[in-house]
């Protein structure tokens, strides 16, 4: 947890400067505040693989940059950039990438904490490996699913208390089908999550339930 703590804060401090929108900065990046520390304050008793750290990482990245410039103004991403040229996008497409990892990393987050305290996997003694319910992937895409609802529910609410103060929050640059697409978004994170690491995320949890890891 040390070096997540490390090479995060300084991340961080360079958002918190000078951002596009305080208020803003603040929604965008209170799952950071509020997550870091609750990962840390349960370290001891319920370790992380270091797989899933390095993608929360990820994500948390991604959140701060969002809270900076706000997801229309991240550079890079908008209709005028190579990127969006080559795409024809036009619209700054960033909250897409923030709604796919949305998706992709609480789809891993999910997997792990329901292989570790549920019924839903068990390890086989002949070679240590982890044998998963056929429900577990059908239960990890409607968790991110719900999730996802959830924070588009945050959004309609916080436009409903702040108005016109919590557009750059909402994001939806005039597209009346953004919130259905950001939620189709984190259903496509999530699959791709599971259909190209389950394998390699079976591992990372044998081997921080061993105690190779987080101890």
């Amino acid at each position: 947890m040390i070096w997540f703590v490390g090479l995060m804060a300084p991340i961080l401090a360079w958002s918190w400067l000078s951002p596009q929108d305080r208020l803003t900065w603040w929604l965008e990046v209170a799952p950071v505040i509020f997550g870091v520390p609750l990962m840390l304050a349960t370290a001891q008793r319920f370790p992380l693989s270091t797989m899933l750290l390095l993608l929360v990482w990820l994500h948390g990245v991604v959140l701060i940059v969002g809270g900076h410039y706000t997801y229309a103004l991240v550079p890079g991403f908008g209709p005028t950039d190579p990127l969006g040229r080559a795409l024809g996008w036009t619209r700054n497409n960033y909250d897409k990438l923030g709604h796919f990892a949305q998706g992709f990393v609480p789809a891993i987050l999910t997997r792990e904490i329901l292989l570790r305290t549920s019924p839903l996997s068990q390890r086989v003694s002949v070679d240590g490996k982890l044998r998963a319910s056929r429900w577990l992937a059908f239960l990890v895409v409607s968790v991110c699913l719900a999730f996802s609802a959830f924070y588009e529910l945050i959004e309609w609410i916080t436009a409903e208390l702040q108005g016109a103060a919590a557009e750059a929050f909402l994001g939806t640059q005039g597209d009346i089908w953004d919130t259905q697409k950001d939620m189709a978004m984190a259903l496509v994170g999530a699959v791709i999550a599971l259909v190209t690491l389950s394998r390699v995320h079976d591992r990372a949890v044998v081997r921080v339930t061993s105690g190779a890891v987080g101890e």
